[in-house]
């Protein structure tokens, strides 16, 4: 078949399994874990490599910051045949016991707006169960906090999450997208996964999302230097045992 448009990918270039960072760079760190791997492309914020991970073929790809991005990475990995995906990457923690462990949502709240350009507002954005079970398992090997709870998908970094020169000159508040998100019993805030989940669910994919808390709300708290380095390299680990051991489940499996 002939390339996509923005990930420059074909369906021979493609696994079933796909993880997706938001990060380009993140792309690099996984890929030193997996074995022969082949960059696919780099073309705009997409960084691709296919490779094989104890013998699975695994596809690794970048998203770039949000859900637009996301929606174009999701659409042109299932054009070119994914059956299984994985949102890894970072997230803001509400609860500040989590900071450098994970949270792996069940589900999330679709206060992003790419989503409704598929569907109603009423369609939930959740994880595949079995999914969430493998990764929350790979996560406590490793004798770290995994957090199940909800997810919270937003699209303004600047305008909800982190106090920046202009929502300070526009008076806003950004203290109370904290307030109602821990009221509703939110856990975790990014920019990416509810998108991910509802595209997941649409397409039939199998779907799920693992990130590592990074950083507390409005940035009071984050992982220095060195824990940020070695928590992208468990992250990027945690991933691939989960895409492994999901396809060990997965009785229709093609490795």
């Amino acid at each position: 078949m002939k390339k996509t448009l923005y990930l420059e990918a074909g369906k021979d270039d493609i696994s079933k399994y796909v993880i997706f960072s938001g990060d380009p760079f993140r792309v690099e760190i996984l890929k030193q874990f997996l074995d022969n791997p082949i960059q696919v492309s780099h073309s705009r914020e997409f960084n691709t490599y296919t490779g094989f991970y104890k013998g699975l073929k695994v596809t690794i790809t970048s998203t770039g910051i949000g859900s637009p991005s996301s929606a174009i990475a999701m659409e042109e990995m299932y054009e070119c045949g994914m059956e299984v995906a994985l949102r890894m990457g970072t997230v803001m923690s509400l609860k500040e016991e989590l900071l450098g462990h994970y949270i792996v949502p069940i589900a999330s709240v679709r206060s992003e707006r790419t989503s409704l350009t598929y569907v109603d507002r009423d369609y939930p954005a959740v994880a595949d169960h079995e999914f969430v079970s493998v990764i929350s398992e790979e996560v406590k090997k490793r004798n770290k906090i995994c957090d199940n709870g909800l997810n919270l998908t937003l699209d303004g970094f600047y305008s909800l999450m982190k106090e920046s020169k202009l929502s300070k000159e526009m008076s806003r508040d950004i203290s109370k997208t904290f307030i109602k998100a821990k009221s509703l019993g939110i856990v975790g805030i990014d920019m990416e996964s509810s998108l991910i989940l509802v595209l997941g669910r649409l397409m039939g994919v199998k779907t799920a999302v693992l990130t590592l808390a990074s950083v507390l709300e409005n940035l009071k708290g984050f992982l220095g230097e060195d824990e940020r380095i070695k928590g992208e390299k468990e992250l990027s680990l945690i991933a691939l045992d989960s895409i492994y051991e999901y396809s060990l489940r997965r009785k229709d499996a093609k490795i």
